[in-house]
């Protein structure tokens, strides 16, 4: 499975400012509008959620047909503490993964010096310089039908 991460800080808690074993590499990955609407179109849930999914079989036969999963994940502040508020996690698979990689990437970055600069700077309490340095970020303008499924 691969997975879209939109959080930068989320990424950088994930792989540890770019320094956990396996993960010393971070790109940013631009993928088209419609493509990633597509994911959350063919996506469910991860996990089993009451009041979401009438029961557990339903559920289960859900995962096994879709080509997307999304998760809810807190999102994190510059020290990578949780935040009261989640952010999207998209795993894609299948069909999902393969028009990721052919049809819907755009660009890709390669923003491990970043993550580095900005760790840098958290490690000697320049806050305000981290802050001005993450790629700016806002709330997804998705259709209330692109989610509707997708909520815990």
């Amino acid at each position: 499975m691969t997975c879209i991460k939109p959080s930068f800080l989320w990424m950088m808690y994930r792989c540890g400012w770019a320094a956990k074993a396996g993960q010393e590499t971070v790109l940013a990955v631009e993928i088209g509008r419609e493509g990633f609407e597509w994911a959350l179109r063919h996506a469910c849930l991860s996990s089993y959620q009451p009041g979401v999914h009438p029961d557990r079989a339903t559920w289960q036969r859900e995962v096994k047909r879709s080509p997307t999963r999304v998760q809810w994940d807190p999102e994190r502040d510059l020290r990578l503490q949780p935040l009261p508020y989640r952010s999207l996690q998209l795993g894609l698979a299948g069909e999902a993964a393969r028009r990721y990689a052919d049809e819907w990437t755009v660009t890709i970055r390669d923003v491990t010096p970043l993550a580095h600069e900005i760790h840098g700077l958290v490690r000697d309490g320049d806050l305000d310089a981290a802050r001005r340095l993450p790629p700016r970020e806002q709330p997804y303008p998705a259709a209330e039908e692109l989610l509707s499924n997708l909520r815990p």
